[in-house]
Protein backbone atom coordinates (compact mmCIF):
# COMPACT_ATOMS: atom_id res chain seq x y z
CA UNK A 1 0.00 0.00 0.00
CA UNK A 2 1.62 3.37 -1.10
CA UNK A 3 1.24 6.20 1.83
CA UNK A 4 -0.57 7.77 -0.82
CA UNK A 5 -3.50 5.50 -0.59
CA UNK A 6 -3.12 5.14 2.91
CA UNK A 7 -3.84 9.02 3.41
CA UNK A 8 -6.51 8.70 1.34
CA UNK A 9 -8.39 5.86 2.80
CA UNK A 10 -7.57 7.20 6.56
CA UNK A 11 -8.35 10.69 5.84
CA UNK A 12 -12.59 9.66 5.21
CA UNK A 13 -11.50 8.22 8.63
CA UNK A 14 -13.18 11.53 10.37
CA UNK A 15 -15.96 11.78 8.19
CA UNK A 16 -17.66 8.30 8.73
CA UNK A 17 -20.49 7.40 11.34
CA UNK A 18 -20.19 3.73 13.04
CA UNK A 19 -22.84 2.04 15.17
CA UNK A 20 -21.61 -1.21 16.88
CA UNK A 21 -24.19 -3.01 18.29
CA UNK A 22 -22.83 -5.76 20.54
CA UNK A 23 -21.99 -7.07 24.21
CA UNK A 24 -20.04 -4.18 25.84
CA UNK A 25 -18.56 -5.40 28.86
CA UNK A 26 -16.42 -3.78 31.33
CA UNK A 27 -12.45 -4.89 31.35
CA UNK A 28 -11.62 -3.57 35.13
CA UNK A 29 -7.70 -4.45 35.70
CA UNK A 30 -6.82 -5.00 39.13
CA UNK A 31 -2.74 -3.87 39.94
CA UNK A 32 -1.20 -6.30 42.05
CA UNK A 33 1.97 -5.05 44.17
CA UNK A 34 3.95 -8.41 45.44
CA UNK A 35 6.11 -7.01 47.62
CA UNK A 36 2.86 -5.84 49.83
CA UNK A 37 1.91 -9.00 49.78
CA UNK A 38 0.22 -10.37 53.30
CA UNK A 39 -1.38 -13.37 54.68
CA UNK A 40 -4.75 -13.30 56.37
CA UNK A 41 -5.35 -13.86 59.98
CA UNK A 42 -8.55 -14.80 59.73
CA UNK A 43 -8.27 -17.14 56.91
CA UNK A 44 -4.59 -17.96 57.03
CA UNK A 45 -4.81 -17.66 53.35
CA UNK A 46 -2.87 -15.05 50.85
CA UNK A 47 -3.68 -11.31 50.30
CA UNK A 48 -3.14 -9.81 47.09
CA UNK A 49 -2.80 -5.58 47.78
CA UNK A 50 -4.16 -3.66 44.35
CA UNK A 51 -2.54 -0.29 44.39
CA UNK A 52 -4.20 0.56 41.34
CA UNK A 53 -7.75 -0.21 40.07
CA UNK A 54 -8.47 1.25 35.95
CA UNK A 55 -11.22 0.03 34.32
CA UNK A 56 -12.10 0.49 30.16
CA UNK A 57 -14.86 -0.44 28.21
CA UNK A 58 -14.62 -4.33 26.80
CA UNK A 59 -16.29 -6.65 24.60
CA UNK A 60 -17.55 -4.66 22.07
CA UNK A 61 -16.31 -1.86 23.76
CA UNK A 62 -12.76 -2.78 22.75
CA UNK A 63 -14.13 -2.66 19.08
CA UNK A 64 -15.57 1.33 19.91
CA UNK A 65 -12.16 1.77 21.67
CA UNK A 66 -10.40 0.97 17.94
CA UNK A 67 -12.58 3.32 16.38
CA UNK A 68 -12.05 5.94 18.45
CA UNK A 69 -7.88 5.47 18.07
CA UNK A 70 -8.41 5.71 13.88
CA UNK A 71 -10.59 8.71 14.49
CA UNK A 72 -13.78 7.82 13.34
CA UNK A 73 -16.23 10.61 13.24
CA UNK A 74 -19.12 9.66 15.37
CA UNK A 75 -19.52 5.70 17.32
CA UNK A 76 -22.74 4.62 18.12
CA UNK A 77 -22.45 2.05 21.08
CA UNK A 78 -25.86 0.29 20.80
CA UNK A 79 -25.55 -2.77 24.33
CA UNK A 80 -26.79 -3.03 27.37
CA UNK A 81 -25.12 -2.62 30.87
CA UNK A 82 -26.71 -2.76 34.40
CA UNK A 83 -28.16 -0.42 36.59
CA UNK A 84 -24.82 -1.36 39.12
CA UNK A 85 -21.45 0.39 39.76
CA UNK A 86 -19.92 -1.72 37.30
CA UNK A 87 -22.70 -0.20 34.82
CA UNK A 88 -21.85 3.43 35.98
CA UNK A 89 -17.93 2.87 35.11
CA UNK A 90 -18.99 0.95 31.85
CA UNK A 91 -21.44 4.15 30.71
CA UNK A 92 -18.82 6.76 32.21
CA UNK A 93 -15.83 5.07 30.16
CA UNK A 94 -17.63 5.18 26.67
CA UNK A 95 -18.89 8.40 27.24
CA UNK A 96 -15.49 9.38 27.60
CA UNK A 97 -14.42 8.14 24.77
CA UNK A 98 -13.18 10.56 21.52
CA UNK A 99 -16.62 10.49 18.86
CA UNK A 100 -18.65 7.99 21.10
CA UNK A 101 -22.24 9.01 21.61
CA UNK A 102 -24.74 7.19 23.66
CA UNK A 103 -27.85 7.91 22.51
CA UNK A 104 -29.02 4.32 21.68
CA UNK A 105 -27.34 2.97 25.00
CA UNK A 106 -29.41 1.70 27.53
CA UNK A 107 -29.30 1.03 31.19
CA UNK A 108 -31.59 -1.52 32.94
CA UNK A 109 -32.15 -3.40 35.97
CA UNK A 110 -33.00 -6.18 34.40
CA UNK A 111 -29.16 -7.19 33.29
CA UNK A 112 -26.06 -7.59 35.44
CA UNK A 113 -23.48 -5.24 34.07
CA UNK A 114 -20.82 -7.53 32.28
CA UNK A 115 -17.94 -7.48 33.73
CA UNK A 116 -14.17 -8.78 33.26
CA UNK A 117 -12.14 -8.68 36.59
CA UNK A 118 -8.87 -9.33 36.11
CA UNK A 119 -6.33 -8.87 38.43
CA UNK A 120 -2.52 -8.33 37.74
CA UNK A 121 1.07 -8.91 38.73
CA UNK A 122 3.02 -5.99 38.50
CA UNK A 123 6.37 -5.99 38.77
CA UNK A 124 9.16 -3.30 38.16
CA UNK A 125 11.21 -4.63 35.02
CA UNK A 126 8.49 -7.29 34.61
CA UNK A 127 5.34 -7.57 31.63
CA UNK A 128 2.58 -8.34 33.54
CA UNK A 129 1.37 -11.17 34.71
CA UNK A 130 -2.82 -12.05 34.52
CA UNK A 131 -4.36 -13.96 37.83
CA UNK A 132 -7.08 -15.87 37.67
CA UNK A 133 -9.97 -13.74 36.16
CA UNK A 134 -13.25 -13.33 37.71
CA UNK A 135 -16.44 -12.78 35.18
CA UNK A 136 -19.42 -11.23 36.05
CA UNK A 137 -21.97 -12.58 32.99
CA UNK A 138 -25.92 -12.99 32.77
CA UNK A 139 -27.05 -16.32 32.62
CA UNK A 140 -30.90 -16.60 32.20
CA UNK A 141 -32.15 -15.04 28.47
CA UNK A 142 -32.59 -11.60 27.49
CA UNK A 143 -35.71 -10.38 28.45
CA UNK A 144 -38.35 -9.75 24.96
CA UNK A 145 -39.32 -6.49 25.77
CA UNK A 146 -34.90 -5.16 26.08
CA UNK A 147 -34.42 -7.37 22.94
CA UNK A 148 -37.59 -4.73 21.34
CA UNK A 149 -35.65 -2.17 22.50
CA UNK A 150 -32.39 -3.17 21.08
CA UNK A 151 -33.96 -3.53 17.74
CA UNK A 152 -35.52 -0.41 17.90
CA UNK A 153 -32.43 1.17 18.39
CA UNK A 154 -30.78 -0.35 15.72
CA UNK A 155 -33.54 0.55 13.35
CA UNK A 156 -32.94 4.30 14.80
CA UNK A 157 -29.45 4.10 14.38
CA UNK A 158 -29.20 2.69 10.71
CA UNK A 159 -30.86 5.26 9.42
CA UNK A 160 -27.65 7.57 10.23
CA UNK A 161 -24.71 5.35 9.87
CA UNK A 162 -22.35 5.12 7.09
CA UNK A 163 -21.35 1.32 8.74
CA UNK A 164 -22.42 -1.08 11.58
CA UNK A 165 -20.44 -4.36 13.61
CA UNK A 166 -22.40 -6.95 15.24
CA UNK A 167 -20.38 -8.41 17.64
CA UNK A 168 -21.65 -11.55 19.89
CA UNK A 169 -19.15 -11.72 23.05
CA UNK A 170 -21.63 -13.69 25.22
CA UNK A 171 -21.33 -17.75 25.82
CA UNK A 172 -24.93 -18.73 26.29
CA UNK A 173 -27.38 -18.09 22.91
CA UNK A 174 -29.89 -15.57 23.80
CA UNK A 175 -28.44 -14.07 27.01
CA UNK A 176 -26.70 -11.16 25.22
CA UNK A 177 -27.61 -8.27 23.20
CA UNK A 178 -27.76 -10.26 19.72
CA UNK A 179 -30.61 -12.41 20.52
CA UNK A 180 -32.52 -14.04 17.60
CA UNK A 181 -35.06 -10.98 17.51
CA UNK A 182 -32.48 -8.68 16.91
CA UNK A 183 -30.35 -10.90 14.65
CA UNK A 184 -33.81 -10.56 12.45
CA UNK A 185 -33.79 -7.11 12.58
CA UNK A 186 -30.56 -6.85 11.19
CA UNK A 187 -31.42 -9.56 9.03
CA UNK A 188 -33.86 -7.02 7.59
CA UNK A 189 -31.49 -4.07 7.54
CA UNK A 190 -28.99 -6.10 5.33
CA UNK A 191 -31.68 -6.68 2.93
CA UNK A 192 -32.73 -3.05 3.08
CA UNK A 193 -29.50 -1.75 2.21
CA UNK A 194 -27.68 -4.34 0.42
CA UNK A 195 -24.17 -1.71 0.01
CA UNK A 196 -24.21 -0.83 3.52
CA UNK A 197 -21.03 -2.38 5.33
CA UNK A 198 -22.44 -4.62 8.12
CA UNK A 199 -19.31 -6.87 9.86
CA UNK A 200 -20.45 -9.71 12.07
CA UNK A 201 -17.83 -11.52 14.64
CA UNK A 202 -19.23 -14.03 17.32
CA UNK A 203 -16.91 -16.21 19.91
CA UNK A 204 -19.60 -18.63 19.46
CA UNK A 205 -19.80 -18.87 15.46
CA UNK A 206 -22.07 -17.25 13.34
CA UNK A 207 -24.34 -19.70 12.59
CA UNK A 208 -27.85 -18.05 12.37
CA UNK A 209 -26.20 -14.56 11.34
CA UNK A 210 -27.88 -12.92 8.66
CA UNK A 211 -25.52 -13.35 5.37
CA UNK A 212 -23.37 -9.83 6.07
CA UNK A 213 -19.83 -9.12 5.77
CA UNK A 214 -18.56 -12.58 7.79
CA UNK A 215 -14.94 -11.95 10.10
CA UNK A 216 -14.06 -15.49 11.84
CA UNK A 217 -11.17 -17.78 12.83
CA UNK A 218 -10.66 -20.77 10.52
CA UNK A 219 -11.72 -23.45 13.33
CA UNK A 220 -15.46 -20.99 13.21
CA UNK A 221 -15.24 -21.17 9.41
CA UNK A 222 -14.90 -24.76 9.52
CA UNK A 223 -17.74 -25.38 11.85
CA UNK A 224 -19.64 -23.05 9.72
CA UNK A 225 -19.09 -24.79 6.30
CA UNK A 226 -18.78 -27.93 6.84
CA UNK A 227 -20.85 -30.56 8.58
CA UNK A 228 -18.54 -32.64 9.89
CA UNK A 229 -16.07 -29.56 11.26
CA UNK A 230 -13.20 -32.67 10.79
CA UNK A 231 -13.85 -32.99 7.24
CA UNK A 232 -12.80 -29.14 7.08
CA UNK A 233 -9.17 -28.88 8.28
CA UNK A 234 -8.03 -25.53 9.61
CA UNK A 235 -4.69 -26.36 9.29
CA UNK A 236 -5.01 -26.22 5.90
CA UNK A 237 -4.41 -23.02 3.89
CA UNK A 238 -5.40 -23.74 0.55
CA UNK A 239 -8.58 -25.58 2.20
CA UNK A 240 -9.41 -22.01 4.27
CA UNK A 241 -9.19 -20.02 1.17
CA UNK A 242 -11.64 -22.09 -0.90
CA UNK A 243 -13.81 -22.74 2.01
CA UNK A 244 -14.29 -18.35 2.31
CA UNK A 245 -14.89 -18.20 -1.02
CA UNK A 246 -17.46 -20.59 -1.20
CA UNK A 247 -18.83 -19.12 1.79
CA UNK A 248 -18.52 -15.35 0.33
CA UNK A 249 -20.13 -16.62 -3.17
CA UNK A 250 -23.23 -18.50 -1.19
CA UNK A 251 -23.61 -15.13 1.37
CA UNK A 252 -23.02 -12.39 -1.52
CA UNK A 253 -20.68 -10.67 1.14
CA UNK A 254 -17.10 -10.55 1.70
CA UNK A 255 -15.81 -13.24 3.94
CA UNK A 256 -12.61 -12.74 6.14
CA UNK A 257 -10.36 -15.14 8.36
CA UNK A 258 -8.04 -14.32 10.50
CA UNK A 259 -4.69 -17.37 11.32
CA UNK A 260 -2.93 -16.24 14.08
CA UNK A 261 0.81 -16.48 12.92
CA UNK A 262 -0.17 -17.03 9.42
CA UNK A 263 -2.02 -13.61 8.95
CA UNK A 264 -5.29 -13.02 7.58
CA UNK A 265 -7.53 -14.49 4.32
CA UNK A 266 -9.82 -12.45 2.56
CA UNK A 267 -12.56 -13.93 -0.15
CA UNK A 268 -15.32 -11.92 -2.15
CA UNK A 269 -18.23 -12.71 -3.62
CA UNK A 270 -17.23 -12.52 -7.31
CA UNK A 271 -14.15 -15.08 -6.65
CA UNK A 272 -11.39 -12.65 -5.98
CA UNK A 273 -9.51 -13.77 -2.36
CA UNK A 274 -6.08 -12.86 -0.74
CA UNK A 275 -3.75 -13.96 1.88
CA UNK A 276 -1.93 -11.25 3.62
CA UNK A 277 1.15 -12.93 5.92
CA UNK A 278 1.69 -12.12 9.42
CA UNK A 279 3.97 -9.78 10.73
CA UNK A 280 7.24 -11.49 11.74
CA UNK A 281 7.31 -10.29 15.28
CA UNK A 282 10.26 -10.83 18.09
CA UNK A 283 9.82 -10.42 22.27
CA UNK A 284 6.86 -10.79 24.42
CA UNK A 285 3.38 -10.17 22.51
CA UNK A 286 0.03 -10.39 24.28
CA UNK A 287 -2.98 -11.75 21.48
CA UNK A 288 -6.00 -10.35 23.64
CA UNK A 289 -7.75 -7.93 21.52
CA UNK A 290 -6.49 -8.60 18.25
CA UNK A 291 -9.17 -9.93 16.58
CA UNK A 292 -11.01 -6.51 17.92
CA UNK A 293 -8.46 -4.34 16.31
CA UNK A 294 -8.76 -6.71 12.96
CA UNK A 295 -12.65 -6.27 13.40
CA UNK A 296 -12.70 -2.14 13.70
CA UNK A 297 -9.87 -1.62 11.11
CA UNK A 298 -11.71 -3.84 8.37
CA UNK A 299 -15.32 -1.70 9.26
CA UNK A 300 -13.10 1.30 8.95
CA UNK A 301 -11.33 0.70 6.38
CA UNK A 302 -14.04 -1.29 3.47
CA UNK A 303 -16.36 1.83 4.48
CA UNK A 304 -13.42 4.11 3.38
CA UNK A 305 -13.43 2.59 0.33
CA UNK A 306 -10.93 0.11 0.19
CA UNK A 307 -9.77 -3.30 -2.31
CA UNK A 308 -10.42 -6.15 -0.34
CA UNK A 309 -6.28 -6.44 0.04
CA UNK A 310 -5.74 -2.63 1.33
CA UNK A 311 -9.23 -3.67 3.91
CA UNK A 312 -6.76 -6.91 4.83
CA UNK A 313 -2.97 -5.00 4.92
CA UNK A 314 -4.72 -2.62 7.32
CA UNK A 315 -6.00 -4.85 9.30
CA UNK A 316 -3.06 -7.45 9.94
CA UNK A 317 -0.63 -4.33 10.61
CA UNK A 318 -3.18 -2.84 13.24
CA UNK A 319 -3.07 -6.25 14.97
CA UNK A 320 0.72 -6.32 14.82
CA UNK A 321 0.24 -2.85 16.54
CA UNK A 322 -1.89 -4.21 19.11
CA UNK A 323 -0.33 -7.66 20.17
CA UNK A 324 2.70 -5.60 21.37
CA UNK A 325 0.73 -3.41 23.98
CA UNK A 326 1.09 -5.90 27.29
CA UNK A 327 -0.86 -5.95 30.66
CA UNK A 328 -3.95 -4.58 28.28
CA UNK A 329 -6.93 -4.62 25.61
CA UNK A 330 -4.45 -2.46 23.08
CA UNK A 331 -5.97 -0.35 20.29
CA UNK A 332 -3.94 0.90 16.74
CA UNK A 333 -4.06 4.68 16.05
CA UNK A 334 -3.37 5.83 12.73
CA UNK A 335 -0.04 7.15 13.55
CA UNK A 336 0.84 3.93 14.76
CA UNK A 337 -0.57 2.24 11.64
CA UNK A 338 1.90 4.44 9.84
CA UNK A 339 4.68 3.33 11.31
CA UNK A 340 4.36 -0.18 11.35
CA UNK A 341 3.33 -0.04 7.53
CA UNK A 342 6.85 1.63 7.09
CA UNK A 343 8.28 -1.57 8.06
CA UNK A 344 5.67 -4.21 6.63
CA UNK A 345 7.68 -7.20 5.54
CA UNK A 346 4.95 -9.47 4.71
Amino acid sequence: MTSLRFQDITGRYGNLRIAVLGDFCLDRYLEIDPARSETSIETGLPVHNVINVRSQPGGAGTIVNNLAALGIGTIWPVGLAGEDGEGYELERALAATPGARLDHFIRTGERRTFTYCKPLIIEPGKTPRELSRLDQKNWIPTPPALSERLSSALRSVADNADALILLSQVDEPETGVLTAAVLETARQLAAARPQMVIVADSRRGLSGFPPVIYKMNAAELAALTATNAAACPASELGQIIQSASRLARQNGRPVFVTLSERGIVGASPDGQTEHIPARTMHGEIDIVGAGDAVTANLTAALASGATLPEALVLAEVSASVVIRQLGTTGSASIAQLRDALTTYVA
